[in-house]
């Protein structure tokens, strides 16, 4: 299922993106914004795996707005304008429909969104802290701890990203077969489970406890 959000100043053109996503079987319109602030609010709690993006809006260029947020979010621009192409698809953009399209036009794009294998399979993680949204490869996680409202991320370039969230919430964001819960207070990534001494799991410098409810699961990984 492609979650999607739609950015547009104007309520009719948000209506009709409404009207064609709701005939689209996998793709779910979540919300519809005309505000460019309270669309970057919800995103900022709610990643979505696309946007339908206006670009001519009072406040910001959609463009703009685009580059500020995460990524692994992809964009279908809604314009009026045809001089922005070009530029549009230098940022990656996944389509550019030129207003007013119709049903057939926004189904191709989506289709487009559909067969991407990144929106399928993310491997990356997006977590808002110090005021930013952070863009993390699940390749660059050495551990992740939790202390008590926050988490701690230990990157393999020894750098580390503290945010607000509960390790519930951050296990959510994160690919199953990659990542596992090894403590209450512990998630690593999978590929890091390799030396384990006394019911603690060695990474680097790190010597992190096997807790009792976990135990079954790490050893079943050991032992594949």
């Amino acid at each position: 299922m492609i979650k999607a959000i739609a950015l547009d100043d104007e309520i009719l053109a948000l209506k009709i993106i409404e009207n064609y996503a709701d005939k689209i079987e996998n793709l779910s319109l979540e919300k519809i914004f005309n505000i460019q602030s309270d669309a970057q609010k919800y995103l900022n709690k709610f990643p979505v795996d696309l946007i339908f993006l206006d670009i001519e809006m009072p406040s910001k260029n959609g463009m703009d707005f685009y580059k500020n947020i995460s990524q692994n979010t992809k964009v279908i621009f809604t314009t009026a304008y045809s001089e922005y192409a070009v530029d549009a698809f230098n940022i990656n953009a996944v389509d550019y429909l030129l207003k007013p399209f119709s049903f057939e036009r926004f189904k191709a794009a989506v289709e487009k969104v559909k067969t991407n294998p990144d929106t399928d399979e993310i491997k990356y993680l997006s977590i808002r802290a110090d005021y930013k949204l952070h863009k993390v490869n699940f390749n660059d996680i050495l551990l992740i701890e939790g202390l008590d409202d926050y988490i701690q991320i230990y990157l393999i370039d020894h750098s580390t990203i503290t945010a607000r969230s509960s390790m519930k919430n951050i296990l959510k964001k994160l690919s199953e077969k990659d990542f596992v819960r090894v403590h209450r207070s512990y998630i690593v990534p999978v590929q890091n489970i390799k030396t384990i001494v006394n019911r603690s799991i060695h990474i680097g410098a790190f010597i992190i406890p096997i807790g009792e409810t976990y135990k079954d699961i790490v050893m079943k990984i050991v032992n594949k």
